[in-house]
């Protein structure tokens, strides 16, 4: 009994891999790109490929598998429904208005963030953040969610990722990160400067309700223009409008 019913969830598990391959590539893949990502056999990749085809997930061009138009609309049923969206949009607006800058909502996916919503402020980012684009844990906002992740949850991550080096040239030790998300969860804020891209500062808040984490709201814009004498005022209302969607949300 347990074996028949273990085997359609070891389906399901195996055609999420091969729908997540093709999310995070960022051009179409080959059959055999698509099976040794997934680590699958080619002939299972195959098959699932296929019913990921008739359902609208995944396409076949010439050049190879990439995904479907069907992610799309249910990424629409996910920020028409999701609440946390919904309630932040008001405060995302009001933080561009008062700060200038580019207020970014994110949520964690698996071992990634993806913004879900943003109000671009008076001093426009100079590189495109599409929604619903992966993003690191380790970098930039990714900290805010990062940080307040179960200890070895957030141990086996870094793990995987380190050592890697910043947009900035700086190079970050498993220790180095241990180290700075520990004083993220202390301070409460997460402050980066060109860790993911150049000339580039954040400063992000985790959103809480009660110990459960909802997701992580961002604020970024050119360095240049953010001092240091004007972090502790951004820091203080990243943190107020984090905690106003977080009762928003109750």
């Amino acid at each position: 009994m347990a074996t028949s019913s273990a085997t359609p969830m070891r389906s399901l598990d195996r055609a999420f891999d091969v729908l997540g391959v093709l999310e995070d590539a960022r051009q179409p893949l080959r059959l055999s790109d698509v099976a040794r990502r997934a680590e699958l056999h080619v002939a299972t990749a195959q098959r699932i490929l296929n019913v990921l085809i008739d359902r609208g997930y995944a396409a076949k061009e010439e050049a190879g598998y990439v995904a479907g138009p069907a992610a799309v609309a249910t990424a629409h049923a996910f920020l028409v429904n999701n609440r946390l969206s919904q309630v932040a949009l008001p405060i995302l607006q009001e933080l561009a208005a008062t700060t200038g800058l580019t207020p970014t909502l994110f949520v964690r996916v698996g071992r990634a963030r993806v913004p879900i919503a943003r109000v671009e402020g008076r001093n426009p980012l100079r590189y495109q953040l599409p929604i619903g684009d992966k993003l690191p844990l380790h970098l930039g906002a990714g900290k805010a969610l990062l940080a307040w992740l179960p200890e070895e949850e957030q141990a086996a991550y870094t793990d995987t990722v380190t050592p890697f080096t910043l947009a900035s040239g700086e190079q970050t030790t498993a220790d180095g990160l241990t180290a700075e998300l520990r004083r993220v969860k202390e301070d409460g804020y997460a402050l980066a400067h060109g860790e993911r891209v150049l000339d580039v500062t954040s400063i992000s808040a985790p959103i809480l309700h009660g110990e459960r984490l909802l997701g992580a709201l961002s604020v970024a814009g050119p360095s240049s223009d953010l001092p240091e004498t004007e972090h502790p005022h951004l820091i203080t209302e990243v943190r107020r409008a984090a905690d106003a969607i977080a009762v928003r949300c109750a």
